[in-house]
């Protein structure tokens, strides 16, 4: 019903934002994410938008870009996930996190989400990661956040990050850490040097 809307902020809350446009204030439900990449109040934002009707309520949800929203009707569509626990995520990790953490079956990344167990992380990446390279459309490369990372060399950099993970950390976690310190020419063991020492 609502593409976007783009109005005066009026109200700022931690996952709330109240939008005047023409003098209609529109209470519009958003991620921590999406609260802190808009203006403060009395500025002018624009918020793609999603209306949850349900037989006791009509909710109207909020993204700073379509690539949020397209993440959150893909979450919507798993068995078992609400609108409020899909902002709960978008809220948690970015939506370039959620869609790397589904390439990668990456479940203890999207179980450390509160709210979200191991069998509801699994069932997350079991029903969407078929999907994931045309999630809505979406591609890493919408997401400047891994796009724009080093052409190191990919073998490389994926047995690093195999390495990182058996150091604790989570796949998307590694990915983003080796990618954003390799060089093109630089081995495994380079790669899991320098981003051990990045990440003291």
């Amino acid at each position: 019903m609502y593409s976007f809307i783009t109005g005066i902020i009026e109200e700022k809350y931690e996952n709330l934002i109240v939008l005047n446009n023409n003098g209609i204030g529109y209470e519009i439900i958003v991620s921590t994410n999406t609260v802190d990449r808009t203006q403060g109040i009395g500025d002018e934002a624009k918020l793609y938008t999603y209306l949850h009707v349900r037989e006791d309520a009509m909710q109207l949800f909020g993204f700073y870009n379509k690539q949020e929203k397209d993440v959150f009707l893909s979450l919507i569509s798993v068995s078992g996930i609400g609108a409020k626990t899909a902002i709960q995520m978008l809220s948690s990790l970015s939506a370039s996190e959620i869609v790397t953490a589904i390439m990668y079956g990456d479940v203890k990344l999207i179980a450390s989400i509160k709210g979200i167990g191991k069998k509801t992380a699994e069932r997350i990446l079991l029903e969407l990661k078929n999907s994931i390279n045309t999630l809505n459309g979406i591609t890493l490369e919408n997401y400047t956040e891994f796009s724009n990372t080093s052409s190191g060399n990919e073998s490389a950099m994926e047995e690093a990050a195999n390495l990182m993970v058996d150091m604790g950390l989570s796949k998307v976690e590694a990915m983003k850490l080796i990618k954003s310190v390799a060089g093109p020419d630089d081995t495994t063991e380079i790669l899991v040097t320098k981003a051990l020492r990045n990440m003291n």
